[in-house]
């Protein structure tokens, strides 16, 4: 997602002061009560035995939509002046905020504008509609997100219909507050942190101004994707930035710009901000499954990939880790495995150059190859040069341990190679 400030938004730009007072979020609830799901708050034995601690997990993923976009988009468009409301909403997305707005017009009873990308998977339009009924109209416009705010962003400022901001909205944030209302009085007894999801800011905003407000001891940590740190670019600079180049996987996460009134409360009440890695994200992802089965979507697995990097300081302490969603697609199961596996150390790529002749293969089989390594991917190419030819080969190990005298071996076989794990390139063309 990716997002620039429009008209629509000089108004929150000009209230960076703004602070979301427990009663908001207390309203907000009362107007969540009858829509949501209060969500659980568990106890996770085999996160907590491993990094030593008492680790809570906050499932939003089992939200009626599978995330906590319900809450915020509900509760700004129960404010509404009614015959506001009666008009319809606007709104963009690819994921997640289209889900939430959809649900609440049905439930409403408004008209509903769905602005999305035309290169959105068809599972996820066919959520919205789903969600939504006969109450929304799925407009299908342009090749990426920021092509579809602008649209909807220009349909709202032609028609009057309010437009539903994703999260820099003070609404929005109240009623993702009422997750730390929630995760406080489910809490046996008064968390040391709550680690939380940061894409445009709005999640940590809300649930920053519950938990900081009724127990300012307990430490309020912002995690993002390594590959889109907006908020922590924000907080080095002082001010609201726009980075220019993001990696989309984590996608729920993956922002270029944070809000500025979600900047400015964050600024205020997180602790700190941490960045983790994407690779970190599918491990995470797919232990969560294997061992829990828990299926989460990458941007709810954020917090709980953080754990290993805070392990020393949340030792013996009580930690809530919010699980933002779970609307997590199949199709991506196969990418998620390969990124865990590489992040692991036990995926390799390399080009490699060895004579085309018959028993080369064998040979590299044989002295080469460990007993537990495993060849993945095989290209053999044979163009111009008939003696001598680049491979392209995937290598999965066993043990991370496995890669130096994987290593050392071709180097004694004089085998001429390219690590593409390293030149991310021609990583990027070739894998």
């Amino acid at each position: 997602m990716e997002f620039q400030p429009t008209q629509l938004q000089q108004q929150s730009q000009t209230q960076t002061s703004v602070k979301i007072g427990l009663e908001e979020i207390v309203h907000a609830q009362m107007h969540l009560k009858d829509v949501i799901t209060r969500t659980p708050l568990q106890y996770n034995r085999v996160l907590s035995e491993r990094y030593g601690c008492t680790v809570l997990l906050k499932r939003e993923d089992l939200q009626i939509v599978r995330s906590f976009k319900i809450r915020g988009a509900y509760h700004l468009m129960r404010s509404l002046p009614p015959e506001r409301l009666a008009s319809g909403v606007i709104c963009a997305s690819a994921g997640n905020h289209a889900q939430g707005v959809a649900y609440s017009c049905q439930t409403l009873g408004i008209p509903g504008k769905i602005y999305m990308p035309s290169t959105t998977p068809r599972q996820k339009v066919h959520q919205v509609k789903f969600f939504g009924g006969t109450f929304v109209e799925v407009i299908l416009t342009g090749d990426t997100f920021d092509d579809a705010y602008a649209e909807a962003v220009a349909e709202s400022e032609r028609s009057g219909m309010a437009f539903v901001h994703p999260f820099d909205d003070p609404k929005i944030i109240a009623g993702n507050g009422t997750i730390g209302q929630e995760l406080m009085e489910a809490a046996e007894s008064v968390p040391d942190y709550v680690l939380v999801t940061v894409g445009g800011g709005g999640l940590a905003a809300g649930v920053s101004s519950y938990v900081k407000a009724v127990s300012p001891a307990t430490k309020v940590i912002g995690v993002e994707p390594e590959g889109a740190p907006s908020l922590r670019q924000a907080f080095d600079a002082g001010h609201v930035v726009t980075l220019e180049q993001i990696e989309k996987f984590v996608d729920g996460a993956a922002v270029k710009r944070v809000g500025d009134m979600t900047y400015a409360i964050c600024r205020e009440l997180l602790d700190d901000v941490i960045a983790v890695p994407e690779g970190k994200v599918c491990t995470t992802l797919l232990d969560l499954y294997n061992e829990n089965a828990i299926v989460a979507e990458p941007a709810g697995a954020v917090p709980i990939a953080a754990l290993e990097q805070l392990r020393e300081e949340i030792s013996g302490k009580t930690v809530v880790c919010v699980i933002s969603g779970g609307n997590n697609d199949v199709d991506r199961m196969q990418e998620i495995k390969e990124r865990s596996l590489i992040y692991e150390g036990l995926k390799h790529y390399f080009m490699l150059s060895f004579p085309q002749r018959a028993g080369a293969l064998r040979e590299f089989l044989d002295d080469v190859l460990g007993p537990n390594d495993d060849i993945t991917r095989f290209e053999y190419t044979k163009k111009h040069n008939k003696d001598n030819g680049p491979s392209l080969v995937g290598i999965e190990l066993k043990h991370r341990e496995d890669y130096e005298p994987l290593i050392g071996r071709m180097q004694k076989k004089g085998i001429q190679f390219v690590e593409l794990n390293k030149d991310p390139v021609l990583f990027n063309l070739l894998i």
